[in-house]
């Protein structure tokens, strides 16, 4: 049952409590934080339109294909179930090409030509950092499904919320302790030369620190790098780990090339599966993978113990136990990632109907209705597990895997606790303007 506090600021509304209570079947699992009111449902026959930003091309467009997959799964459930406030829900999409001017271009055009009543889907940081000011200028809600750190750092603007994925500094925090008891003290950090790889150099470092670790190189890759042979051999001779974080299309060349570089006598490998999302690890060349740990946000291969939730949410998505499309073996999926589409989406439709949203008039109301959200329950609309949502930073904190490659299959042997990864806010959006 979703809970709703109350204290002034609802008694001063003219609502009462019983009153405020009414109709919240529809956000269940939702917790409210105190002083939000509840406004009455909304009845319309126009659709409510969804401005989806997506990496159709560009160094994205694995991810973009499967962020595109799973909201039409999401949007066909919300629509058969009634839709938003009983009006129908409409994606309308435009491709960035994973580029942030053009992700500016494109968040402009939603909001002038197409008229959507918010902008979503956004994955790669410098994309989300190239458009959102573009958002915050037209004050139209921007909701990213995004993992960096720049959303909850509090340098975008109201308008960008990301309460649907955990963000880097969370996801190294909360694997840091694990990585320093079980792999090793000292890490090369090899990572991508832009935003999101950015995060982890920043972040991973000291909170390996605390952990009694090292970070004793960091390699940044420019991210139009198609070969990386030559990086290799700057890797000091006393790592005990490499933790590589490499994403886009030439993730399968990087993985291979440091294969054939350190054979079986390298150092282990911890890596984020972002290095070979939508890639099969049977793919040849992968076999020295086999006994190394990768982070996934969600499990790609149906684990065991998976939840009806995760069930429910992989078959409405369309991928097998391997996490490969249903139709084709070989398309393999962006699991650890695409989750967060599915979920943003029940928490724009849970905000909305907390705030009766009838058009862009009422933006401000969607953006407070969010920044009142306090906890999502694990569930079909929260496949991937429960989290906690802080509004002064608009970001979610949800739970880790960390999973080992044995059979060239990823099998989670390590899930973290929310409390893994949470730490403290350095910013506050809600004492912006609107």
């Amino acid at each position: 049952m979703t809970e709703i506090r109350t204290d002034k600021a609802v008694k001063s509304s003219g609502l009462t409590r019983r009153t405020a209570l009414k109709g919240l079947g529809a956000a269940a699992g939702l917790m409210m934080g105190p002083g939000f009111v509840r406004y009455s449902q909304a009845q319309s026959a126009e659709p409510i339109r969804i401005g989806f930003q997506c990496h159709r091309t560009g160094i994205g467009a694995a991810y973009g294909r499967w962020y595109e997959r799973t909201t039409n799964a999401a949007v066909k459930l919300i629509n058969e179930a009634g839709g938003i406030n009983g009006r129908p829900l409409e994606i309308v999409v435009e491709d960035d090409g994973t580029d942030p001017k053009r992700g500016a271009e494109v968040v402009e055009k939603f909001a002038n030509q197409h008229k959507v009543d918010l902008v979503y889907g956004t994955l790669f940081s410098h994309v989300v950092t190239g458009s959102a000011p573009a958002a915050g200028e037209l004050k139209i809600p921007y909701y990213v499904v995004s993992e960096g750190y720049h959303v909850a750092s509090g340098k975008l603007n109201r308008y960008c919320i990301q309460p649907g994925i955990t963000d880097v500094k969370a996801q190294v925090r909360s694997v840091a302790p694990w990585i320093a008891s079980n792999i090793g003290k000292k890490v090369t950090l090899v990572f991508p030369d832009y935003a999101f790889g950015h995060d982890h150099r920043d972040f991973f470092g000291p909170a390996f620190q605390e952990q009694g670790g090292e970070v004793v190189a960091m390699l940044p890759i420019p991210p139009t790098e198609t070969s990386f042979t030559r990086y290799f051999p700057q890797i000091p001779p006393d790592t005990d780990a490499i933790y590589h974080v490499m994403v886009g299309p030439a993730v399968l060349t990087f993985v291979k090339e440091m294969g054939e570089f350190f054979g079986s006598q390298g150092p282990a490998l911890f890596g984020f599966i972002d290095s070979l999302e939508a890639v099969d690890l049977a793919s040849p060349g992968l076999e020295f993978l086999e006994g190394s740990h990768f982070w996934e946000g969600s499990p790609r291969y149906l684990q065991p113990d998976a939840s009806e939730a995760q069930k429910f949410y992989r078959d409405a998505v369309g991928i097998d136990e391997n996490g490969a499309s249903v139709n084709d073996p070989k398309d393999v999926s962006t699991a650890a990632h695409m989750f967060g589409c599915w979920e943003t989406l029940y928490v724009i439709k849970a905000a909305m109907e907390a705030a009766d949203y009838k058009g862009p008039e009422d933006r401000a109301k969607l953006i407070e209705a969010t920044e009142a959200m306090t906890e999502f329950a694990e569930g079909k609309e929260h496949p991937q597990g429960d989290k906690t949502f802080n509004g002064k930073i608009h970001q979610c904190f949800g739970h880790q895997n960390i999973s080992l490659v044995e059979n060239m299959k990823l099998k989670v042997v390590h899930r973290t606790s929310i409390e893994d990864g949470i730490y403290e806010p350095e910013a506050d959006y809600m004492t912006m303007p609107l």
